[in-house]
């Protein structure tokens, strides 16, 4: 598959990973070329964040052109998401639970859900006076969910999506538990924040979603979701500035194809301006007194895709095939492209954070 990078990187300002001959670098995108602007005084993308003037900095950090296959952009960070922040999608969870993970009865539910639910929840403001009055409406018709709970009550879903170091990049393969047989991918948006919980900067994201998994019970909630391969972030972080700031975030219009190797395609779509919580209310949720971050964390947003369209069997919906490229692009934020295997297919997840500091002490950049 290709991984030529696109556009949208000749322009703002980026940072990012590339695995050169050396080890890890950290690297930047200036007039279409990638250069390596690793350093004692910043050897990691986190020390970067942790900067007031991240922007500037990497903007003016000399550099020298680098080539290799590129990580996913962030290194000490941990992998934060939020779930369930699209009402959209808040109804397909729903419909999940209800199923209890059985492709083959979503349709029925998902007709029954909707003659009760409708689209009545799109503009709602979780933890309102009206979200309490849909909640008794709800529960009055027993179809109160826990997915509601944490859709349209005041406290936002966040959970450990993948671990430290292990997301994979742009054009690398991402995993599918062999276990799962309903599943597809989620396209998002994902923060970069800092220490702080200063947003630094944005980056695309597929947060792999194994529904007949936690369709069962969400306590398998890590099971679905925390897998060899199974987070993508890139293809890098787009670090906020003059010429691109958090409100281009709030307006971002994400796009998503799925081509299989049996021909068929996926068309599929995120609107940002339809999430039902700001970001910076899910980041203040996130980190505060009540957690600390000291290595900073990237935040997927959560998604409005939540695939109905049939691929095989009539009723049961899309789900993956092995070999599935699936392009996720944003205008500002550029494309994320990956190949779907089994996470017992793709490479295992050897290079740690110890790993890490050995390599960067070696090099002489601790």
């Amino acid at each position: 598959m290709s991984v030529s990078l696109s556009d949208d990187l000749k322009t703002g300002t980026w940072i990012g990973r590339v695995q050169s001959t050396q080890g890890p670098c950290v690297v930047t995108m200036r007039d279409g070329a990638l250069l390596d602007i690793t350093s004692s005084q910043a050897p990691t993308v986190r020390d970067i964040l942790e900067r007031a003037d991240a922007a500037a900095y990497v903007a003016q950090a000399p550099g020298v052109p680098v080539s290799g296959d590129l990580l996913a952009p962030c290194d000490l960070q941990a992998i934060k998401a939020s779930g369930v922040t699209f009402a959209r999608s808040m109804v397909e969870r729903v419909i999940e639970e209800r199923a209890g993970g059985d492709p083959a009865k979503a349709e029925d539910i998902r007709k029954r859900v909707t003659a009760v639910i409708g689209d009545s929840l799109s503009d709602i403001v979780p933890g309102s006076e009206q979200a309490a009055q849909v909640k008794q409406a709800l529960i009055k018709e027993d179809m109160w969910s826990q997915y509601l709970e944490v859709g349209i009550g005041p406290d936002v879903e966040v959970f450990s999506k993948s671990q430290t170091l292990s997301s994979v990049g742009h054009g690398a393969d991402v995993g599918l538990h062999p276990m799962s047989h309903w599943n597809n991918p989620e396209p998002e948006v994902v923060l970069a924040v800092n220490s702080k919980g200063v947003i630094q900067g944005a980056t695309l994201g597929n947060d792999v979603n194994l529904r007949d998994v936690e369709g069962r019970s969400a306590l398998l909630l890590s099971k679905a979701k925390d897998n060899n391969a199974s987070c993508a972030i890139g293809p890098m972080i787009r670090l906020f500035d003059d010429t691109y700031a958090l409100d281009d975030v709030r307006q971002a219009e994400l796009t998503m194809r799925v081509d299989g190797p049996d021909g068929f395609v996926l068309h599929g779509a995120s609107s940002m301006k339809e999430i039902s919580r700001d970001p910076e209310d899910i980041v203040r949720q996130t980190i505060g007194r009540h957690h600390q971050y000291p290595d900073g964390f990237m935040l997927f947003l959560g998604t409005l895709f939540a695939p109905t369209e049939d691929r095989d069997v009539p009723g049961e919906g899309f789900t993956h095939k092995i070999g599935d490229v699936v392009t996720i692009e944003c205008a500002g934020l550029g494309a994320l492209c990956n190949t779907v295997k089994l996470s017992t297919e793709c490479p295992e997840w050897t290079f740690g954070i110890a790993d890490l500091m050995r390599n960067l002490a070696g090099r002489g950049l601790l």
